[in-house]
């Protein structure tokens, strides 16, 4: 789950990170005052969960309330990335004498978490990563404890300055406990600046959170922007199915996480593109399978659709229930392949003879048919 920046400062803020903070605002009025109260130059920044926020026209400074006023009427409303601007920050514009990157990572490569550092701040981190690796700094933790040596070491790279590598630490420190109280999948500031007057502060923050872990923290689930998700993605997860839209023209329908990726594996090795991940879960039930349909449709260009079940604990009888439902409530002009095995799978096959579904045995031969049909080759 992601946020947005001034969501992500006032968690910096809470665990004692000196960051730059202002105000949201909704409206170009609303602007005009705020930078009018803040008496000086303003940052005018949109709040969404993209990055390339600033190359989009996204991110403006103002030296008087009416450039601010001008400069959020520009970007309120403005489309980066898919995600239309609803909302600005506006802080005090900072005199940045030097800039960083610093972010905190789960680096499954180790089984724990990495800290990542550049003294390129204020730019893309990959690109950084692509062009230069050289400038890219580490810290591995792979025991749940600060390195407190490591981390001043890399401090004290980050900006080449004694007076630089306590503070410098100290929210390294602060970012670490953040990251692990609240289940974080990524923090990052960029950048963390240095100002004129040598203080050390997060000019920009940005935190994902492992989606497993919210049961744990109502607050950070409260902080969710709906207006920022994928439509079907959200109306998934209030019908309990785990789905990610995809750029393909396959739609797929399986049974667990691991089969519905090993699926769309297959799908690309054989030429295709999936269209989606959709899991139905363990228990599925035949509502479950019209609602997975409708999703599956209702994002359009789909060519054919993949359902690949495996009956363990999920019944393949139910899923040609569901399939059937799925015939009288929705119209479904795409052909199907259908792959049932395990778990009542001759009842399930039994039920759907005389459908216009294509079954097929083996999963290897359900893909390549439906790669084909999705091609338009099949007789």
């Amino acid at each position: 789950m992601k946020i947005h920046e001034y969501q992500a400062k006032e968690l910096f803020h809470d665990y004692g990170i000196v960051v730059s903070r202002g105000a949201v605002a909704e409206t170009a009025a609303e602007v005009r005052k705020l930078a009018g109260e803040a008496g000086g130059p303003v940052a005018v920044k949109a709040q969404v969960h993209v990055g390339g926020r600033g190359k989009a026209g996204g991110v403006k400074v103002a030296q008087t309330p009416e450039e601010a006023e001008t400069a959020a009427s520009e970007i309120l409303g403005l489309n980066i990335k898919g995600s239309i601007v609803r909302k600005v920050l506006v802080e005090p514009a900072s005199s940045i004498d030097r800039e960083a990157y610093l972010g905190l990572i789960v680096d499954r490569a180790i089984k724990g978490v990495t800290f990542i550092a550049s003294a390129e701040g204020g730019v893309e981190i990959e690109e950084v990563a692509r062009t230069h690796p050289e400038k890219i700094l580490r810290v591995e933790i792979t025991d749940g404890v600060f390195p407190a040596d490591a981390a001043r070491t890399l401090a004290g790279n980050l900006f080449e300055d004694p007076a630089t590598v306590e503070p410098v630490t100290d929210i390294m420190e602060k970012l670490f406990l953040l990251f692990l109280e609240k289940d974080c999948s990524l923090a990052e500031i960029n950048p963390l600046v240095v100002t004129v007057s040598g203080d050390v502060l997060a000019l920009d923050g940005k935190i994902n959170f492992d989606e497993n872990g919210l049961f744990k923290h109502e607050d950070i689930e409260a902080l969710r922007d709906l207006n920022e998700e994928n439509p079907s993605e959200v109306e998934a997860r209030e019908k309990g199915l785990s789905y990610v839209d995809l750029d393909g023209d396959i739609g797929c329908m399986v049974n667990g996480a691991g089969l519905a990726m090993a699926t769309m594996d297959m799908i690309k090795l054989c030429g295709g593109e999936p269209a989606n991940f959709l899991d139905v879960g363990g228990s599925s039930n035949p509502e479950k399978v019209v609602n997975a349909f409708r999703l599956i449709l209702g994002k359009g260009g789909i060519k054919a659709i993949m359902i690949n079940i495996f009956g363990g604990i999920t019944r393949c009888d139910d899923i040609a229930r569901g399939i059937l439902q799925a015939f009288e409530a929705i119209e479904i002009d795409v052909p199907i392949v259908v792959r049932l095995s395990g778990t009542n799978a001759v009842e399930g096959r039994a039920m759907l003879e005389g459908s216009p579904l294509i079954p097929a045995e083996s999963f290897s031969g359900a893909v390549k048919k439906v790669v084909e049909l999705s091609e338009g080759s099949a007789a």
